[in-house]
């Protein structure tokens, strides 16, 4: 609301039967905008979404795919010997592995990494959440007709 307000958005849709009210004016709620300037993305931001998007929601040693809130941040090189807090550094883990894996190395556990860390690309990214079956059921339909022009048609 605040980017249609001040005028860096274009509202093309809104969602339907939405409103909200200031004290003297009603607003649709915009379901779909469009900006008016594009800045390129450098850099994707090191999140935790964004690295178990990274990692497909899949233990990085043990290769079993879970849903975010079972997944954990495992240093690859520990905290305790001073490894960063980097893409290039972390991997997603099942609790298990974690466990296992401890405050080593994954050579010093006797652990192979199903593939290295590193720093994904913002187009990586979106290419990998578009292939979530969980954000394509999630997504609004006023948003169908927008999204996705480049993609592949099932």
């Amino acid at each position: 609301m605040t980017a249609v307000l001040q005028d860096r958005v274009i509202q093309l849709k809104s969602y339907e039967d939405v409103t909200v009210h200031s004290a003297t004016r009603e607003f649709e709620v915009p379901a779909v905008v469009c900006l008016r300037q594009y800045h390129k993305r450098r850099n994707a931001p090191f999140t935790r979404y964004n690295l178990f998007l990274r990692d497909g929601f899949c233990c990085q040693y043990c290769g079993v795919k879970k849903s975010a809130r079972d997944l954990t941040f495992d240093h690859v090189m520990p905290r305790s010997r001073n490894g960063p807090a980097t893409f290039e550094n972390i991997v997603a883990a099942c609790q298990t592995c974690n466990v296992r894996k401890a405050n080593r190395t994954p050579r010093e556990a006797g652990m192979k990494l199903l593939r290295e860390p590193r720093e994904p690309s913002p187009h990586e990214l979106d290419k990998v959440g578009r292939k979530l079956a969980r954000v394509q059921k999630e997504l609004h339909q006023t948003w169908l007709d927008f999204l996705y022009w480049g993609a592949d048609l099932d």
